[in-house]
């Protein structure tokens, strides 16, 4: 089986390299919409792209890709506007997905240029341009030409070129533009844009197959947009917000287009989109300003109710449904006291965050709701008490009759402690949700004096915990649950999974607030965590010896605190290594300014990358030798494809990471690092 794989490897490797010797599949040229150029009048040129069929360029907004870029060098006098970008397309892979917004075919790019007032007419004008661009098919490579256009200088009237002049017209004349037949207005929330277009006279075409592309990456480009007729002859479009574009945007910005066009001769491709959001209603939402007190009552225990469907709830939920079952049978009185200690739980939790929050607040600090969430240690902690209890509810370990602190041993032995931890469980991970009619509540609850802030956190708390008190006053409605049996166990197995959901969540916002490397130490972390509680459990088994369990406890303990100790989040030291974006941009400015630079070629999938790194950059001489010359380092990361560096890695016949190399200053080559690195190899290269 080595064989065929090395094979394989080998064929994907020169696949990837031929593209960069083959013929180009889009060929660039410049060509103008007039013969001659007169002096001081504008005249237009277009970057003509030809596509191979199926090769695709891009536009402003690429999507996934790189827009196409033009450097001019012009003669003295002249200036070049910027590109006029034509209506773009939606480009799809062969499967129907969405890939970004560009050009097939055979595309013309305007460009106006500005000659000087005085021209000699018995000299021609070369105009000179530099281009690059990306193309792609079912790969990506990058594209680059040097191109050049001469044209005589004439005091006569233009005379439009034969071959391009009424070609280059047509596009200019298409170009997305305002339009007075059509009334634009958008309005957003946190996830959607609604954009509406309605008709101002009679007359005009009714469009059809409408798409937007937004200039800026506000909406997200790969994401189906809901198209739907408004009833007076327009439409309102329903656009997801991406999370990637800019967030505090004011103002829609794009090109909405329609391929029947939208003039009364269907002319008109694109139609351009430059208007300010309107304030955006959400149903079922009401402005706490505007609303009375006792509204914003209505909303806190609205939202605090809804919370109960929230993700981050409903495991806790599990858990006290679990606790209903296991006390279906029990004293009827002991079920509604049970009841009124959980919601005690509740309304102590978040009595006590109204009375942090308003600590807080006096002292200056303007926090938000679920402000714990943006402290990585606390993401931590909280991961690891819910993998503890998802581990318990899978049946990895079982908690001893002593073991009262956590989860369902409380209800056991301290069953009404039970139901209080678990009213304060529920707070703790319901404040980070968000759910309709809370954000007002919330909002009111920040701003309002103190005493009016604790009223409409206590709603939020009764409408958080009004299920299971409704379910303890009322007890018959606990005959529809089914009785203790055997399957009580595999019911507890199945709840687990939405602790295990829970996790990933939180991990994944603390992917978003430690850097690379330490999100790797969390993961391992949480696995010996995980390694512990799996320990204690097989060395406590049913009927297990005392020197048995107490040697289960002891390794169980150790090891869980190893995880814990490794996974912990810590913040960055000052003295460790910086890493920029590398582009060879930032490789050519760093090497005007005679600066050493080290450049890191490397994926998170890589193996070998990561102990490059462990053993390099956590090395005390390294980190100091870096930081007493200067040293830039950049970053290449080829976790996701990326055709830059598939280029790079080609030029030095490479087609693997990790690949690591050292400029120094007044060399043309880099030195080239051995694949296996250590602080010796590092600081004998620089030395």
């Amino acid at each position: 089986m080595k064989m065929p794989r090395a094979f394989a490897f080998l064929v994907l490797g020169l696949t990837a390299l031929l593209p960069l010797n083959a013929p180009a599949q889009v060929k660039a040229s410049l060509v103008a919409a007039d013969t001659s150029i007169q002096p001081g009048r504008p005249f237009t040129v277009a970057l003509r792209l030809q596509h191979d069929p199926h090769w695709h360029t891009y536009w402003i907004n690429p999507g996934t890709g790189l827009v196409t870029n033009i450097a001019w060098n012009l003669p003295a006098g002249f200036t070049a506007g910027p590109i006029q970008w034509p209506a773009p397309v939606t480009l799809k892979d062969r499967t129907g997905n969405v890939i970004g917004n560009g050009y097939e075919g055979d595309q013309l790019l305007p460009v106006v240029i500005t000659p000087p007032a005085e021209l000699d007419p018995s000299r021609p004008i070369t105009l000179q341009a530099t281009v690059d661009w990306l193309m792609c098919k079912d790969v990506c490579m990058p594209g680059e030409a040097e191109l050049q256009l001469q044209l005589p200088v004439s005091s006569n009237p233009p005379v439009g070129n034969e071959t391009f002049g009424a070609r280059i017209a047509q596009v200019v004349a298409g170009l997305p533009v305002a339009s007075a037949d059509w009334r634009v207005t958008a309005s957003r929330t946190a996830q959607n844009i609604i954009l509406a277009v309605t008709p101002q006279g009679p007359g005009n075409q009714l469009p059809g197959q409408l798409h937007f592309f937004a200039d800026d990456n506000l909406v997200a480009y790969e994401r189906p947009q809901l198209v739907q007729p408004d009833g007076k002859g327009g439409y309102i479009l329903t656009l997801e917000v991406s999370p990637d574009g800019p967030q505090e945007a004011t103002q829609l910005v794009g090109v909405l287009t329609a391929e029947n066009g939208w003039g009364p001769t269907g002319g008109l491709r694109g139609l351009r989109i430059d208007v300010p959001f309107a304030t955006a209603t959400v149903a079922g939402t009401t402005s706490p300003g505007a609303s009375t007190f006792v509204g914003t009552l209505l909303l806190a225990f609205v939202g605090g109710l809804i919370l109960n469907l929230m993700p981050c709830v409903f495991p806790v939920l599990g858990i006290k449904i679990l606790g209903f079952v296991n006390q279906a049978g029990s004293d009827r009185r002991k079920v509604a006291l049970h009841g009124l200690v959980f919601t005690i739980g509740v309304l102590v939790s978040f009595w006590t965050l109204a009375g942090v929050l308003g600590v807080l607040r006096a002292s200056g600090d303007e926090l938000g709701w679920g402000f714990q969430l943006q402290s990585p240690a606390f993401v931590f902690a909280l991961s690891i008490l819910l993998l503890v209890f998802a581990l318990n509810m899978s049946g990895v370990f079982e908690f001893g009759l002593s073991a009262v602190g956590v989860g369902s041993g409380l209800q056991m032995k301290s069953g009404f402690a039970g139901s209080f931890f678990t009213g304060v469980l529920a707070t703790v991970v319901a404040t980070p949700c968000s759910a309709p009619f809370l954000a007002p509540a919330l909002g009111a609850a920040l701003a309002l004096p103190l005493i009016e802030s604790f009223t409409i956190f206590t709603f939020i708390a009764i409408g958080l915990s009004t299920p299971y008190l409704l379910l303890s006053i009322f007890p018959g409605a606990i005959k529809i649950l089914p009785r203790p049996g055997a399957w009580m166990e595999t019911f507890k197995q199945f709840m687990a999974f939405p602790l295990y959901a829970t996790v990933g969540y939180l991990v994944w916002v603390l992917a978003g607030q430690v850097n690379e490397g330490r999100m790797l130490m969390v993961l391992l972390g949480l696995v010996l965590i995980a390694m512990g509680v799996w320990v204690y459990g097989r060395w406590n088994a049913p009927g297990a010896s005392a020197g048995r369990a107490r040697f289960g406890l002891i390794a169980g303990l150790i090891v869980f605190a190893l995880g814990a100790w490794t996974g912990w989040p810590q913040a960055p030291s000052p003295t460790e290594v910086t890493w920029e974006k590398w582009s060879p941009e930032t490789v050519a400015k760093l090497r005007g300014e005679n600066r050493t630079i080290y450049v890191d070629f490397t994926a998170r999938w890589c193996a070998t990358c990561q102990a490059n790194k462990k053993l390099v950059f956590h090395d005390a001489e390294i980190l100091r030798y870096f930081r007493a010359h200067n040293i830039a380092t950049l970053r290449g990361d080829w976790t996701n494809q990326d055709p830059l560096i598939t280029a790079e890695l080609a030029h030095y016949n490479r087609s693997a990471v990790p690949f690591n190399v050292i400029w120094k200053p007044g060399q043309t080559e880099p030195v080239i690092l051995p694949e296996l690195l250590t602080a010796g190899i590092v600081l004998d290269a620089l030395k």
